[in-house]
């Protein structure tokens, strides 16, 4: 198999750890394992006294039940755990996808959306969203490219990187159109549960479609980056069943510290989501100030969800110079959109951290001291 690099995570690899100043981070303030064993009365005893030897292939079935409370028509064999979001991602594009078929994606996205089928060989359609109309998707280019050959359509609400939500009237028409020509839904939901409004809250792919396969995560919405438990629902029986077979050539099986910790994490998520969304929301009051105050040099589309959006630059500058001048002078690091092939004047800003304010004020010393007058 050959795969192009992937240009966000060879950036992350080159800065996220030595930039002293993160304000890209797609993730959650984290918990510390004292704090998470701490919701749960006897967990430290039993955590202790846990056995490091092989777990099940699919997933713990304690896990799975967890996960499985997470959607409405779900159970727990409909559920596989994977190393992460990006296992899942993986499997299932190697699973379902052949060479010649073709795949519709919602871009901009995580590269993994796209490139694994591309090296495999299929045909990738990017569906654009529509900056000049908060990010909208558009359902007739969706309708107007679909072929004979074409095997997924690929979706991601709330989306990386601009924090949009699919409209449940949109999501009914583009399970209507995937169900008149057999096409599977990979949706991306590892943000589901950071909607500013609950009654944005849409119903799982995996719930709403026979043919929907939802992907889940503990590193966003839970803030349990590093335990690096990903999952994927699915109805689908015999994909489900090819996808487990799949994973015997990856990671087998799952960390048993992991698995345990994302238990807890789950019988106590309530408890995780409530803090994170308060961080989220105390933040994006200080994004709303802040993109307000230099609203003739930044533009600015406040998200409905998650803990990231997609602000752009106005002025002459290209991203990726603003970007890495704004590192040098200030220490702060933003993502620039090169790295999701969108154009040179977006920028992925983070805010699920404790620390966003601090950040914050360094590149509004850089903007005053550089760009006010440009």
């Amino acid at each position: 198999m050959k795969i192009n690099e992937f240009k966000l995570e060879r950036f992350f690899a080159k800065y996220e750890f030595t930039a002293p100043y993160l304000l890209c981070s797609s993730d959650c303030e984290s918990w510390t394992i004292e704090e998470l064993l701490s919701m749960e009365e006897g967990s430290e005893e039993a955590f202790k006294k846990l056995r490091l030897g092989y777990t099940e292939s699919s997933g713990s079935p304690v896990l799975r039940e967890e996960i499985s409370a997470l959607y409405k028509h779900i159970k727990p064999q409909d559920i596989i755990v994977f190393a992460g979001a990006q296992e899942g991602i993986f499997i299932f594009m190697n699973v379902l996808m052949e060479k010649g078929d073709h795949v519709i994606v919602q871009w901009p996205c995580y590269q993994s959306l796209f490139e694994i089928a591309h090296s495999i060989g299929c045909d990738v359609t990017e569906w654009k969203m529509d900056g000049k109309n908060n990010w909208e998707i558009d359902i007739s280019f969706l309708k107007k490219h679909i072929r004979k050959n074409t095997k997924a359509i690929v979706i991601n609400s709330p989306h990386n990187p601009t924090g949009y939500i699919i409209p449940e009237e949109k999501l009914r028409e583009i399970i209507e159109i995937a169900s008149e020509h057999d096409i599977y839904i990979f949706s991306d939901e590892v943000y589901r549960f950071l909607e500013y409004d609950e009654k944005d809250r849409f119903l799982s792919l995996c719930d709403s479609y026979d043919k929907g396969v939802s992907l889940g995560v503990m590193s966003k919405s839970f803030g349990l980056a590093g335990l690096r438990t990903g999952w994927i629902a699915v109805r689908d029986i015999l994909l489900r069943k090819k996808m487990a077979c799949f994973k015997d050539f990856t990671s087998i099986c799952n960390s048993a510290p992991g698995e345990f910790l994302s238990i807890t994490g789950l019988k106590h998520k309530d408890t995780l989501i409530k803090r994170n969304l308060q961080i989220i929301k105390d933040n994006l009051l200080l994004l709303d100030s802040f993109f307000d105050r230099y609203s003739d040099l930044l533009g600015w589309i406040r998200p409905k969800a998650g803990a990231i959006a997609f602000p752009e630059i106005k002025t002459d500058k290209n991203i990726e110079d603003f970007a890495m001048d704004l590192l040098k002078k200030k220490g702060v690091l933003l993502l620039p959109g090169t790295k999701y092939d969108f154009g040179d004047k977006h920028f992925r800003i983070g805010f699920g951290r404790k620390n966003m304010p601090h950040a914050l004020e360094h590149m509004e010393e850089y903007i005053s001291e550089h760009l006010k007058g440009v």
